[in-house]
């Protein structure tokens, strides 16, 4: 079983530039420690010192909002599509 998961430009500096990798996680905190191994940057990113995912992290699958699916305990399947989103504020109205 396999993952791809895609990365917005704001996370390729914690990755060597890559937009996408595969994983073989069946789940969210198994996919959290695929990135932890793989792109420790990156986790210390998206990771709080609790080591949960930020707030501000949004997980898409298959453009569904992962919460929705079941958030940690959704199991991935074979060739789903895997984002991470970090949610953007600020402006002037």
């Amino acid at each position: 079983m396999s993952i791809k998961v895609s990365l917005p430009t704001a996370f390729t500096r914690h990755t060597d530039g890559r937009k996408q990798f595969d994983s073989v996680a069946e789940n969210l905190p198994g996919l959290l420690a695929d990135i932890d191994q793989t792109f420790p940057a990156l986790g210390t990113q998206i990771k709080g010192e609790d080591g949960k995912l930020r707030r501000f992290i949004n997980i898409y699958v298959n453009d569904e909002d992962i919460r929705f699916l079941g958030g940690e305990t959704y199991s991935f399947q074979d060739g789903d599509e895997v984002m991470l989103i970090p949610s953007i504020a600020g402006g002037n109205a």
